[in-house]
């Protein structure tokens, strides 16, 4: 049980700090993509930070939901 109310707790969390966390990962992913292309790789190119701040937001929620259904289903039994 400690188990799944500490995930709930980390999916809240990043569900709460989505953009700051959404903005630290983006400065690293575009660092790390200038540091290959400078060596001649191509990929492509990293997501927007809206986009990325949604992604992580929705991440966030869903880990919520999952667990508070977890908790719930065993609860119930």
């Amino acid at each position: 049980m400690v188990v799944e109310v500490t995930r709930l707790l980390l999916g809240v969390l990043i569900a709460v700090f989505h953009r700051p966390l959404a903005n630290t990962i983006m400065q690293h992913e575009r660092a790390l993509d200038m540091f290959f292309r400078q060596r001649g790789f191509r990929f492509p190119a990293p997501p927007s930070d809206t986009t990325a701040q949604n992604l992580y937001f929705v991440i966030g929620i869903f880990i919520c939901l999952f667990e508070a259904g977890k908790i719930w289903v065993t609860m119930s039994y």
